[in-house]
């Protein structure tokens, strides 16, 4: 033991930082990208794996490296995010679910519920009670 632990104070030290492999990482962008180009109608996992050149698995792998989650689930939060714009300017919600490729309002407001905290309906309420009263900008 006295040894090895000679052996790990004279030739020990922290591992070099990991990069991200550059294919996968390219993979997962050109995935985001195909996502937030065809938001109202995506693809299915399978039909950008195919699109892109690659497997589902891969595909999955990569965009969970890269994005901190799967495709299916990103693409739900985006879809919020552009809700929330939307919203903020002004769209009725069930304009602004169908607009960003939810089924319906009711689908909209289980995830943005999920996501944001309030339903649809009463942060575009707020949002425009705070423009209102002179404290408009993001929170």
């Amino acid at each position: 033991r006295i040894v090895v632990a000679r052996l790990l104070r004279r030739h020990g030290g922290t591992l070099p930082q990991r990069t991200p492999l550059t294919a996968g990482a390219s993979t997962a962008a050109a995935a985001r990208d195909a996502l937030l180009d065809r938001m109202a109608e995506p693809p299915s996992l399978e039909q950008l794996a195919r699109e892109l050149g690659t497997s589902p698995f891969a595909l999955l792998r990569a965009f969970r490296t890269a994005y901190g989650m799967p495709p299916h689930a990103w693409l739900t939060n985006a879809r919020v995010r552009a809700a929330r714009r939307l919203l903020e300017a002004g769209t009725a919600p069930a304009d602004a679910a169908a607009a960003v490729g939810f089924t319906d309002q009711p689908h909209l407001n289980r995830h943005f519920t999920r996501i944001v905290g309030v339903p649809p309906g009463a942060y575009q309420r707020e949002r425009a009670r705070t423009y209102k009263t002179g404290g408009g900008g993001r929170p």
